[in-house]
């Protein structure tokens, strides 16, 4: 009863929203799609949203008969990813152009809270002839979404690219026709920080919230009309121990830097994407990456990074009924540093810190019928080279999966 009354509200006010554009000078512009996904999996997989955004595979994990109880096919079918937007534009303020965007789906914040409204996008865009200001939720910074790759199911690449969004204040500056600096300050939402809280390890917001830093990234860009190249580091500073009750956590934060380069070049019917990402701590971010806490018995901690680093390619055709495309991505980790005697405890934060290396290979076929039906058929093979006692073990899934657009 509840979704339903949340539907009805939203029909009610994009009825008094229409009604509202033909009374003001304001211009509505509404757009979306409905984009219905059936995808099956040769082995289990850590993911998310029914793990419709696949990051890898899991391990081998062998019952008392000796099998692997992670080995066998799974299918499953959602269309938690229809979209609707809204955008609103017509107003002049301080010398420029303001508007405002909207942007919701049904994937929900959480795997708690699947097939429910969620937010993604809500912003204001205040634009002059070479200053841009962004405030309100978007793209997480080291989301360059003029590059995301084109896959067809929920992970865009990741964890070898990002895909989050977060709450920010992003200044881009425009010095020349083709060159961009950009500035962003951001806190976190549905995508939170790892640490402990209250003495166990969570996932929150309170870890950011009590470092009183936003996130921080600066980029430059340069681009025209065939080629976008750009570099980017990102600044990541959290408190890793919040206590709510008993004794309070010291003040102590740690600070994680990211690079990244990446580029796109339109070669005539031919789109080339890629990115490499030298990644300390991109967990927020859907990536890999983590740090690591080793404390004492009187409460004193330190912190380090592990890295990640990962590298993709994604190549399509721009034009026509038929558009063959393929993402290849690969991920290598870092070493993550172990105990020394004076440290009794150590706590591992992040995603793939069991796993040496990430490949993967995903080939997609799209028929575009050119009038905003689209239908996409992939292929995608991730395999993960986990470590374990007796050496590394390569553990591979096979992800087939048939998806229909109607965009609007």
């Amino acid at each position: 009863m509840k979704k339903v009354l949340v539907t009805l509200a939203l029909l009610v006010n994009l009825a008094f929203l229409a009604n509202l554009e033909a009374q003001t000078p304001f211009k509505l512009d509404f757009h979306g799609f409905v984009n219905p996904h059936y995808y099956a999996d040769s082995r289990n997989v850590v993911g998310g949203r029914e793990d419709m955004m696949l990051f890898f595979p899991k391990p081998i994990e062998l019952d008392s008969n000796g099998n692997d109880i992670n080995d066998g096919w799974q299918a499953n079918m959602l269309a938690i990813t229809a979209r609707l937007g809204l955008r609103i534009t017509g107003m002049e303020a301080l010398g420029g152009r303001a508007s405002a965007y909207i942007e919701g789906d049904f994937t929900g914040s959480t795997n708690a809270t699947i097939d429910n409204l969620r937010l993604r996008h809500a912003y204001i865009s205040l634009d002059w002839a070479k200053h841009q200001l962004i405030i309100g939720q978007y793209w997480y910074a080291m989301v360059v979404h003029e590059i995301m790759p084109m896959t067809n199911p929920l992970n865009m690449g990741s964890p070898f690219h990002c895909y989050a969004r977060q709450p920010q204040v992003r200044y881009s500056f425009y010095p020349t026709g083709n060159l961009e600096l950009l500035a962003v300050a951001q806190w976190q939402l549905d995508n939170m920080s790892q640490g402990l809280l209250d003495g166990v390890k969570a996932s929150s917001t309170l870890f950011a919230r009590h470092s009183l830093v936003p996130e921080l990234n600066a980029q430059v860009r340069y681009f025209n009309g065939t080629v976008l190249v750009g570099a980017a580091i990102n600044a990541k500073t959290i408190q890793p121990v919040v206590n709510t009750k008993g004794v309070a956590a010291k003040h102590q934060l740690h600070t994680s830097l990211t690079y990244s380069l990446f580029g796109k070049a339109n070669l005539g019917p031919i789109t080339l994407k890629a990115q490499a990402l030298i990644n300390n701590s991109l967990y927020e971010g859907c990536s890999l990456g983590g740090y690591i806490l080793f404390s004492d018995l009187d409460g004193n901690y330190t912190t380090r990074d592990w890295h990640y680093n990962t590298v993709w390619l994604d190549i399509e055709r721009n034009k026509g009924h038929w558009r063959p495309g393929i993402f290849l991505g690969y991920g290598k980790r870092g070493t993550i540093i172990k105990p020394t005697e004076d440290l009794l405890n150590s706590y591992v934060f992040g995603r793939g810190d069991l796993i040496d290396n990430l490949w993967r290979i995903q080939p997609r076929l799209t028929y575009n019928t050119l009038n905003g039906l689209l239908f996409t058929g992939e292929a995608e093979y991730t395999n993960a080279c986990y470590i374990t006692d007796t050496g590394i073990v390569p553990v591979g899934n096979l992800r087939l999966s048939l998806s229909i657009v109607y965009a609007f």
